[in-house]
């Protein structure tokens, strides 16, 4: 994976288990060879292409959260299959994918850590996960932005520019204040996360806000194209559809707000 040879993908989310992943249902049965891994996964990105994927699965279906554990599996193995890609409204370079196992055998080596501790690695690189969608956030909002900028000094209406209209100045405006303050709290975040003082509830506040902030400048930013914001011919729409699922994927704005309150309430 490191070198490229082989593409990963990461399997956790199913149908019925997305944002609570210890609901999950997938099975990894031990035998005395490996383990038998059963279940299906959904919403997998790189599904249709993965050659390696990490596969979260219960050994242990009456421990909730404590019973989960990792496993590498190599999608030549006999059992395992895919569906066909899921077509989404935006993302569109990015491929999503329903995986099925049935049956699969995979050797004991194939547990990626220990037994039962799946879900605690999970959680502990979901804060450098939402930090990386924080970055996607603030670049995307950056060349949204500098589109419009482009645009509304163009366009022209009601004898001047787009770009002359109060309302337009104001948006605009807005658009870069949040853009500012949002740069200056990932910088800090980035900055905890090298010195290995980045929280759950720090990461979490960042996903939420900036995600948000990219969905609403770009929501204000297709507004300022008027009809032709809503055409595939402007590259604006594509901001607008591809930010929408940031704040769905890597923890939901909802689940980020219980976490910070869960840091500011307790359980």
């Amino acid at each position: 994976m490191i070198s490229g040879e082989i593409l990963g993908a990461i399997a956790m989310t199913e149908p019925g288990a997305g944002s609570d992943l210890a609901a999950m249902r997938t099975t990894a049965e031990r035998t005395d060879t490996g383990y038998v891994l059963n279940g299906t996964k959904v919403f997998i990105t790189n599904g249709l292409q993965a050659e390696l994927v990490i596969v979260c699965a219960k050994t242990d279906p009456a421990a909730g959260a404590k019973g989960v554990s990792l496993f590498l599996v190599d999608t030549h193995l006999p059992g395992f299959s895919r569906g066909q890609g899921i077509r989404k409204i935006g993302q569109h370079a990015s491929d999503t994918a329903e995986l099925f196992f049935t049956e699969l055998e995979v050797p004991h080596e194939a547990l990626l850590g220990q037994e039962g501790r799946g879900f605690a690695y999970l959680m502990q690189e979901l804060p450098r996960e939402r930090l990386g969608v924080g970055a996607q956030a603030v670049g995307a909002t950056e060349g949204v932005l500098a589109l419009t900028l482009e645009y509304v000094q163009q366009r022209q209406a009601f004898g001047q520019r787009v770009a002359d209209f109060q309302n337009t100045r104001f948006k605009l405006a807005e658009a870069r204040a949040r853009l500012e303050m949002a740069k200056a709290y990932l910088r800090q975040c980035i900055d905890q996360y090298l010195q290995g003082a980045m929280g759950p509830t720090d990461a979490a506040i960042l996903k939420l806000m900036l995600t948000e902030m990219q969905c609403d400048i770009a929501n204000d930013c297709l507004q300022l194209f008027g009809g032709y914001g809503y055409t595939l011919e402007y590259p604006v729409s594509r901001f607008f559809v591809d930010a929408r699922v940031q704040t769905i994927y890597a923890g939901t704005s909802e689940i980020m707000k219980e976490v910070i309150a869960r840091s500011m309430l307790g359980k």
